[in-house]
């Protein structure tokens, strides 16, 4: 305690990173005050009378990463999810596309053009999402009958969209700034701080239960166990690394001798951090958002089946998350420009042959770190899902009826119920909340270490999620 009380003391020394840190405090106060802010034409209470309906649907699953603002419909309702989606498509774009993968290799010009594409890309996706949910929200009621729209029509259509779409922009604004003018991630950082503001209404929910005995002391200590658990896990996974020895082979120049020493290639077992779950997460949700809007049959129909805990959502949601850790790797990562790199600065892996050789034994070991990495997060990302709605297997052809009646008979209902538990316990929002919270304090032990101040740590710094 006494080593973390004087670092945080070495902060306030340091002008510039104490200016860094009030700034980003700052604006992220700016985020929260904005997320109180309601967008007109709505009836408060009739629409939290429908969240308290929607808990454990996906309307719930996207209120928790918006911190709250979807519930309320506040002007930052939208979040910062339209601005992750745009920058994962044209990210996946840059690939297939010769035009944007010609500006990527054009230094900062290049990536300045790509940034612009992807701001106008968010505000149409964000003015999309604004129709759809003020059409979905002029069809919904509460349980009583009460609209949740008192005057529906083109009026409050046309408010809600430059409402929320100014709300999504001034909150992308915030994240550039925050990057380059505060510490840490923008982005991920007003994310962190919408699933963070949750949860003590999280720690509320669980004296609730507590209090009213629904839940014992037994089951409070278990779930404490598994909360303490799966924080170790992502910590323990997220750091984990392969490292490829690489021998540099001796060079005269002149009189000076260069090479000679033993290094290592760093390859991250979770390359993609959270992204490809927040991308497969918004592919998934596409279907039931369409649903809610369409009136057509079959598309209702579809987005049932792609509702939480459905054999069909599991199933698309693993998929998703599997494809896109390699898909995102592949853009991160080029065996061939490694392999390259090494043979012309006279690197070599021991007892592996320079050129191609040496780009398929790295692609070969990342490719095994990636597909352990996508079954990282697979289990990380389902956990909530069953912690909160189960996994109804009835839907499954031929075998679901019989394996939910046995399921039923043997006392297991639980495996297709879920367990009601909140879904601050498990699963995506932790990975988040952990990996920001450790790139955050990687930034900051770099800025101290690099004043020549003791950073937080004894020994070593401390590795991020990219770190």
């Amino acid at each position: 305690m006494e080593r973390i009380a004087e670092s945080i003391k070495n902060i306030w020394n340091i002008p510039e990173l104490r200016k860094r840190i009030l700034y980003m405090l700052g604006l992220l106060a700016v985020y929260r005050v904005g997320a109180w802010i309601p967008t007109p034409g709505i009836d408060a209470q009739a629409l939290e009378d429908f969240f308290q309906q929607q808990q454990g649907t996906i309307f719930g699953f996207l209120d928790i990463f918006s911190g709250g603002n979807l519930r309320r419909l506040s002007i930052f309702a939208l979040g910062i999810m339209p601005y992750i989606t745009a920058s994962i498509i044209l990210q996946l774009l840059t690939v297939v596309w010769p035009y944007l993968e010609k500006l990527s290799k054009e230094g900062e010009l290049g990536r300045r053009k790509i940034t612009q594409y992807t701001r106008y890309l968010t505000v149409a996706l964000c003015m999309f999402q604004s129709l759809a949910t003020a059409l979905a929200l002029e069809q919904t009621a509460a349980s009583a009958g009460r609209a949740v729209v008192p005057h529906p029509g083109w009026g409050f259509r046309f408010m809600s969209m430059i409402t929320l779409t100014t709300g999504t922009t001034f909150i992308m604004w915030i994240g550039e700034q925050i990057s380059q003018r505060g510490i840490g991630n923008g982005i991920s950082l007003i994310i962190f701080a919408g699933i963070v503001v949750g949860l003590p209404q999280a720690i509320q929910a669980i004296y609730i239960n507590f209090r009213e005995h629904t839940w014992g002391v037994p089951t409070i200590l278990i779930l404490l166990a598994m909360m303490l658990l799966v924080v170790a896990a992502i910590v323990f996974v997220e750091r984990g690394q392969r490292k490829i020895p690489v021998q540099y082979a001796k060079r005269v120049v002149g009189r000076r001798v260069y090479g000679g020493q033993s290094t290592h290639l760093p390859l991250r077992v979770n390359s993609g951090g959270v992204i490809p779950v927040i991308f497969a997460a918004s592919i998934v949700a596409f279907p039931t958002t369409l649903g809610v809007v369409a009136k057509f049959g079959w598309m209702q129909e579809l987005s049932r089946q792609l509702g939480q805990g459905m054999p069909l959502y599991n199933l698309i949601y693993v998929v998703g998350i599997i494809f896109f850790c390699f898909f995102y790797v592949s853009i991160i990562f080029n065996p061939d420009e490694v392999a390259e790199n090494l043979r012309k600065y006279g690197g070599f892996i021991p007892g592996i042959r320079p050129g191609k050789n040496t780009a398929q034994h790295v692609d070969r070991i990342l490719s095994r770190l990636t597909f352990a990495g996508a079954l990282y997060l697979v289990g990380v990302s389902l956990l909530p899902e069953f912690l909160m709605t189960g996994f109804k297997v009835q839907p499954v052809p031929v075998v679901g009826p019989a394996l939910d009646d046995f399921l039923n008979r043997a006392g297991l209902d639980f495996f297709t119920t879920g367990l009601g538990v909140t879904f601050y316990f498990g699963g995506t929002s932790l990975l988040i909340v952990v990996g920001v919270a450790m790139d955050t304090v990687q930034q900051i032990e770099s800025q101290l270490i690099m004043r020549h101040y003791d950073g937080f740590l004894k020994k070593g710094r401390i590795r991020g999620r990219r770190g």
